[in-house]
């Protein structure tokens, strides 16, 4: 997989100058992306990421690429009006950004080319056949991989001793929340805890779903990968810390907004590797022949500042696995 990725790497940067030439002469190609926050900024190393992926196979946006960005700020029907407006403006190409954004942007065309990224279970979720041979006009890039949820609260269970109820956010306007659930639910019983599902459907409503959390005395809570909960990262992390819950969370970006933990892919190259799957579909290639790319490499983080905040101790067993220590 690692060298397969190289090679792919190595091929799109080495066509590089020839990015616009794929077009029809005279033709700029069209690019659109359906992000899940407010802005630019509020998507920050993710938006920079993709738009350096873009710098690296020679697109300069307005030059040679239009680069067309909708920003629904995690409200359902804006996910649909703009996935509609990127389709009427008839892009070449559309991306979709998370599970959310990424079903809206299926749901609105079957013939224009689309690429997802963070999508956990593209195959669950139906926005493809088979990781192997995606099928129809989607494909993209994953950032799961096998047992991250169990490997996650197998983690969280050694940081917090005794761990016997464990609370799991989940977000009920984002279909991907069944299966957070059912994974979440089957690992945490190999594991000899129980875990509940707490629902908050927008940033007003996560305070309740913590208050929640602190009546039924849960001990930690996991965030899965969520838009919402990207979008919330540091009020979740200001809300756990001040209930004394140790957070688990997918991601280093994330996590330093104040979680305890983060197991997950480097998901700011994920955005940049994106490019990579636009550039090739605007050369020719078709979605339905483009496999699903998976991450191969994970980190393992945690917080030492929260940790200390909310008296943990880190075991000396995941002192000798962590990747990095962030004070």
């Amino acid at each position: 997989m690692k060298k397969r990725d190289t090679l792919l790497a190595l091929l799109a940067l080495g066509a590089a100058p020839f990015a616009a030439k794929a077009q029809p002469a005279g033709k700029i190609p069209r690019v659109g992306v359906l992000w899940h926050d407010a802005s630019a900024e509020a998507e920050g190393a993710y938006f920079n990421g993709l738009i350096e992926g873009f710098r690296n196979l020679g697109y300069i946006d307005g030059r040679n690429i239009i680069l067309e960005h909708r920003f629904p700020n995690e409200v359902p029907e804006r996910f649909a009006s703009m996935a509609a407006e990127l389709v009427a403006a008839k892009v070449d190409v559309l991306v979709g950004v998370g599970a959310s954004a990424s079903q809206y942007v299926k749901d609105a065309t079957a013939t224009i080319p689309t690429v997802f990224m963070y999508v956990p279970d593209p195959v669950r979720s139906k926005l493809v056949e088979s990781l192997g041979r995606p099928g129809g006009n989607t494909t993209g890039l994953t950032n799961s991989g096998a047992d991250l949820t169990a490997l996650r609260l197998q983690f969280l269970k050694e940081l917090v001793p005794g761990l016997s109820r464990a609370a799991l956010l989940v977000n009920p306007n984002s279909q991907i929340s069944r299966l957070y659930i059912q994974q979440a639910q089957a690992a945490a019983a190999k594991l000899r805890f129980t875990v509940q599902p707490y629902e908050a459907r927008s940033l007003d409503e996560l305070k309740m779903a913590f208050d929640a959390m602190a009546k039924a005395r849960v001990q930690a809570v996991y965030a899965p990968p969520e838009g919402l909960f990207y979008q919330g990262r540091e009020l979740i992390a200001k809300l756990a810390l001040e209930r004394r819950l140790p957070l688990c969370v997918w991601v280093k970006e994330v996590l330093l907004a104040g979680a305890l933990m983060s197991y997950g892919p480097d998901q700011v190259a994920i955005s940049r590797r994106t490019a990579v799957f636009v550039d090739r579909i605007l050369k020719g290639a078709k979605p339905a022949d483009l496999p699903v790319e998976q991450p191969t490499k994970f980190e393992f983080l945690i917080n030492a500042s929260t940790a200390q905040a909310l008296g943990v101790k880190i075991p000396q067993t995941l002192l000798l696995r962590v990747d990095e220590l962030i004070k």
